[in-house]
């Protein structure tokens, strides 16, 4: 299952023109060029603008000037319509350009100019008042003669001079081969390995035979020295490789090297605090994320931002928001809550598989032999609500919880009971754009049992780890699980649109049968009653082999119900078989990891990564670490802590997928607000922030811009623009807190 099913940054205002298609067959020579009048020698025609932008010739030039004080890029715009492109064939797009005064940031697409208006290749520099040149090679994933180069220019505070020449399309060039730069040929874990936990490396090289390694402290010195183990090819990459292990050595350091073949690694330590520290930043990321809420600065230096969709123009906002048309007649206030993602949109089946996982992040704290709760106790995550002698993980959670509680259809309506699947723009906006300055109007989507058995499950298990807290808050999510449970019982196939994906991913999902599950589960484990043990004990998910290699997420959601059962302690007849379900699990995760050349328990099959498979790598170490809470055998404790090396740095591309963590590290993560690589005054994504990683499908035009032909682990690129390898979610950095809590409870 994927995310989106549509374009996620569509073009919806870019209609100046009409549309005239050209004679068939006049694209496919050799080196063609596709736009005409790129030089704008004695006119302008047939280059429009939007009716707020005045543009004309000047120096051989076409300049425009730009109004400020509009919401998106497209809304002041020039551009080219009747363009044709060839499925398959490689185009060569080029431009010069300026703006004054400095800084301004321009969009420039080649996308469709007719609905849906996909976009296909894009670009967003930053202008200069000097000009500079620009260049760009893209492969079209379609053939159309209604093609468009478009040069998006609106949403800025202030108006600008933009000017433009040679602009080209040339089709029919050679495609670009992309060398991503990947570092020194020893692969470490970045950050930090534990004193006494597993250390490996992987060295890439063309020897077959073993070799010589020195670990090297932060004065040079060697303090260790072995033998590395020949691999031989990695399929996931595509490279001839080497084993180290270095666990042996087990004394903490700072800035040590491993070198080995000629090449000496990224710096790391031996040292765990970093992972004391990962478990608050991976946290303290949802603070930001928060919908409806002012973000203090004090709180989050450099994140500060006014509160978004609170019904202060521009918003539309969240109070009183109606359903799409057709679905409803009536409006909710669906304040507050995180936003899902790099986008403005809030979604109750990837909310609910987050806030299971950081749930289960603090109830694991409770029951297990090295849970530590005081790690996420009262005052650990510098919060609004710090101080009022509650967990602070808990008050985080709550945040999104109100907001699940809010999309519950309310009595006396159609459906009652049931959860609107998600909330979100009615079309999608372009970047970088603040959540305040969002000027969308927002829709309720249709209910779906998905999404109301995701509210089912965590308002079930919210009831019994707020009870000591708030007694009210927990009777209240209890009974919204109960009804959320009838009412999908009543409708148990009522499903959501894979095609309703235009302002919002589709998250679609066909089956609720592990929902079902996964519900029950919690129900069962909060009340004891016997209704939701028979619907466990019965369903055909309880007994099947659900720990696949693929792993849980948001479409897969019976290992959240299989994991609860097993470490939450209850009477559940059978309950010895669930826990050894898991580590059967387990003991699959743990095969992978060790026969994988860079120590990971995950192997998609044909080394065909899946969208977000840095966090897939994460909740496969879920299932290992849950193993040794089981059973205590030290095998599943350093596989699930080797888990995290691969996400440190430990892979092909030799970086760090946690922005902030690691010399080389992911920090241009797909964002609105997050965009300091578009704009400088917005910052990086916070410390602790997790990139999806590599994805084989390369969905998003810039990536298919640069990574055709990739293999495996080399589907990734750190650009803004890659919203299928780079984006972050709320789901991905829920499967990193959890991981970086349970290593940090091993030191």
């Amino acid at each position: 299952m994927k995310r989106r099913r549509t374009t996620l940054l569509t073009v919806t205002a870019l209609l100046a023109a009409a549309l005239t298609a050209l004679p068939a067959g006049s694209a496919q020579a050799e080196e063609v060029e596709q736009v005409k009048n790129g030089t704008f020698d004695t006119t302008t025609a047939p280059w429009w603008a939007t009716s707020n932008v005045t543009a004309g010739l000047s120096d051989g030039r076409l300049c425009a000037d730009i109004p400020g004080g509009t919401a998106n890029r497209w809304d002041a715009a020039v551009g080219q319509n009747d363009i044709t492109l060839v499925k398959g064939e490689s185009y060569r797009f080029g431009f010069t350009a300026s703006g004054a005064p400095e800084g301004n940031v321009l969009r420039a697409i080649v996308g469709l100019s007719v609905a849906p208006y996909d976009t296909y290749f894009e670009v967003s520099p930053q202008l200069s008042v000097s000009g500079n040149a620009y260049t760009y090679t893209f492969t079209s994933p379609v053939d159309t003669t209604q093609g468009q180069v478009g040069f998006q220019l609106g949403g800025g505070a202030d108006p600008f001079r933009f000017c433009m020449d040679d602009v080209s399309l040339l089709g029919g060039v050679p495609p670009e081969v992309y060398e991503p730069d990947t570092g020194p040929r020893v692969r470490v874990n970045q950050v930090a390995y534990l004193p006494a936990g597993p250390k490996n490396a992987t060295l890439v090289t063309d020897a077959t035979e073993k070799l010589p390694w020195q670990l090297k402290n932060a004065s040079g010195a060697v303090v260790a020295h072995g033998q590395t183990v020949p691999r031989g090819l990695d399929a996931s990459s595509g490279q001839n490789v080497h084993s180290i292990d270095f666990g042996a050595y087990r004394k903490r350091a700072k800035d040590l090297t491993l070198v080995a073949d000629g090449e000496t690694s990224r710096p790391f330590d031996i040292d765990p605090a970093a992972y004391e520290q990962l478990r608050l930043d991976s946290l303290k990321y949802y603070y930001t994320q928060r919908s409806g809420l002012e973000i203090r600065e004090d709180l989050r230096p450099g994140y500060g931002r006014p509160a978004g969709h609170l019904n202060v123009a521009p918003n539309r906002g969240d109070k009183d928001v109606p359903c799409q048309p057709g679905v409803c007649d009536y409006t909710l206030d669906v304040t507050g809550g995180w936003y899902d993602a790099g986008d403005h949109g809030k979604y109750v089946v990837n909310g609910g598989i987050s806030t299971w996982e950081l749930l289960s992040t603090y109830e694991r704290s409770l029951h297990t032999r090295t849970g530590q709760s005081d790690k996420l106790g009262d005052g650990t995550l510098d919060l609004p609500e710090s101080g009022n002698k509650v967990p602070d993980v808990l008050d985080e959670v709550r945040w999104e919880l109100e907001f699940l509680l809010k999309m519950q259809v309310p009595d006396g309506q159609p459906l009652a009971g049931m959860a609107h699947h998600k909330i979100h723009d009615e079309q999608w906006t372009g970047l970088p754009l603040m959540p305040d300055a969002d000027p969308q109007k927002r829709e309720l989507h249709p209910p779906t049992t998905t999404a109301t058995l995701n509210l089912a499950a965590t308002a079930a298990q919210a009831a019994r780890l707020y009870k000591p807290y708030d007694r009210a808050f927990a009777a209240k999510t209890l009974a919204a699980a109960r009804t959320a449970w009838a009412a999908a019982l009543a409708h148990p196939d009522t499903y959501p649109d894979p095609n309703d994906g235009i302002g919002g991913g589709t998250y679609a999902d066909d089956n609720a049968t592990d929902e079902f599950y996964w519900a029950a589960a919690e129900l069962y484990l909060t009340t004891g009653e016997k209704e939701f043990a028979d619907h466990v004990l019965n369903s055909p998910v309880h007994t099947a082999d659900i720990l696949g290699s693929l792993g849980f997420d948001w479409a897969r959601t019976a290992a959240a119900g299989r994991l609860d059962l097993a470490l939450v302690p209850s009477k559940l007849p059978g309950r010895d078989k669930v826990r050894q379900s898991v580590i059967k699990g387990a003991d699959r995760y743990l095969a992978t990891l060790k026969a994988h050349p860079y120590g990971m328990p995950y192997a998609p099959d044909k080394n065909l990564y899946d969208w977000g498979s840095s966090h897939q790598v994460l909740n496969n170490a879920v299932v290992i670490a849950s193993a040794y809470d089981i059973s205590g055998a030290s095998k599943y404790r350093d596989g699930a802590i080797q888990s995290m090396d691969y996400v440190f740095g430990r892979n092909a591309l030799n970086m760090s997928y946690v922005t902030g963590y690691g010399e080389a590290n992911a920090h241009n993560q797909h964002s609105r607000w997050y965009a300091h690589q578009l704009d400088p005054d917005l910052p990086n994504p916070p410390r602790g922030t997790l990139a999806g990683g590599p994805n084989s499908s390369i969905q998003d035009p810039y990536a298919q811009s640069k990574l055709q032909g990739c293999v495996g682990q080399f589907c990734y690129i750190d650009d803004i623009q890659s919203w299928s390898t780079n984006e972050h979610t709320i789901n991905w950095n829920a499967a990193l807190a959890r991981m970086a809590s349970f290593v940090a409870d091993q030191t």
